[in-house]
């Protein structure tokens, strides 16, 4: 069983323009600003209704191992955006117990 290819944009932008009723330059639109207002607000958190939130961690320092030489290296501490996926969209791929 082949699996199935994730939508493109243009896929995203055509089956919500066809769904809302809104053209496809309307939906492109919120798109993007609704992906700008996500950059902006990421250094807070922002949370995407239904779907998840982007939430922001302290990585600790560690120690790694560089893979070409396999000599010791110092990562240091820093913050990383991660995504949260919301209950309700894992329950969509593998249903509750």
């Amino acid at each position: 069983m082949a699996a199935k290819k994730a939508m493109t944009k243009a896929q995203i932008v055509g089956a919500l323009a066809d769904k809302t009723g809104l053209s496809k330059k309307d939906v492109g639109n919120v798109l993007a600003e609704l992906t700008a207002l996500a950059y902006k607000e990421a250094k807070a958190g922002f949370t995407f209704p239904g779907l998840g939130k982007l939430v922001v961690v302290q990585r600790k320092a560690r120690t790694g191992r560089n893979p070409m030489t396999g000599a010791t290296i110092k990562i240091p501490a820093k913050r990383v955006l991660k995504f949260r996926i919301a209950k309700a969209a894992k329950d969509a791929i593998s249903p509750a117990k």
